[in-house]
């Protein structure tokens, strides 16, 4: 495989730029950040100081991450975006369909994932890599009680990532799943949906600087703490 690609190829968008700077990418001039600033315990309080900051700062949904798998033994990588809807001292956890879905595939053979959130009002970046574990269905009952119902419905109706032939096959989907759970408010988790959990080893805060030197810096687990360093950007 060649190293550089042939250069006689038509280019269809190459450096692009904001309209503010021209032909140049746009600096990150908002914030610096220093290790004085960081828990110096637990890249989960860390998160959560960041999180708050950023809902009050008006970010546009916080939660949207990132979640990146990858199948075993190809290698292959697939990124979706999802939503974080719970955080603990345990970890990061996320609520999909486990049954049909490419990250179920993924996660069945290899149990590594990643999570990466930006917040690009406050030039912010976050990423968790690690392990991951289902939660018990009594737990995923506690969030799946807190959707609205088109939602519950939706979650036993699909067969995420399953092709379809027209978007009535869906739809005669979710009408038979109407139809079971007709007159019920309580509806079950589906066996197959519910919550992961992201185990963490490393998370990394990262906050934008001017001339791409960005500020970084690493919580890496060493037994049962974790160990602060910065890194060059």
């Amino acid at each position: 495989m060649a190293l550089h690609p042939p250069q006689n190829v038509n280019k269809m968008i190459f450096a692009p730029a904001d309209d503010k700077t021209g032909a140049q990418a746009e600096q990150y001039t908002k914030g610096s950040l220093d290790e004085s600033q960081l828990d110096p315990s637990s890249p989960f309080n860390q998160f959560n100081t960041w999180f708050t900051l950023a809902q009050k700062s008006s970010v546009h949904q916080p939660e949207t991450v990132c979640l990146s798998t990858a199948s075993l033994p190809s290698g292959r990588v697939s990124a979706r975006m999802v939503y974080l809807k719970e955080l603990d001292d345990r970890g990061f956890v996320i609520y999909s369909n486990w049954g049909t879905s490419q990250k179920a595939k993924d996660v069945e053979s290899n149990k590594w994932a990643s999570l990466t959130f930006w917040w690009r009002e406050m030039e912010r970046q976050v990423r968790v890599e690690g392990q991951v574990e289902r939660l018990t269905p009594e737990e995923s009952q506690v969030y799946f009680d807190t959707r609205i119902r088109g939602s519950r419905i939706g979650a036993w109706a699909s067969r995420q990532s399953q092709v379809l032939n027209g978007r009535e096959e869906l739809e005669d989907w979710v009408g038979d799943i109407e139809k079971k759970f007709e007159g019920q408010e309580k509806i079950p988790v589906p066996e197959f949906w519910g919550g992961l959990r992201v185990k963490p080893e490393m998370v990394e805060f990262w906050q934008g600087r001017p001339s791409r030197l960005h500020d970084r810096f690493q919580y890496r687990k060493e037994g049962e703490s974790w160990k602060i360093v910065r890194l060059s950007p």
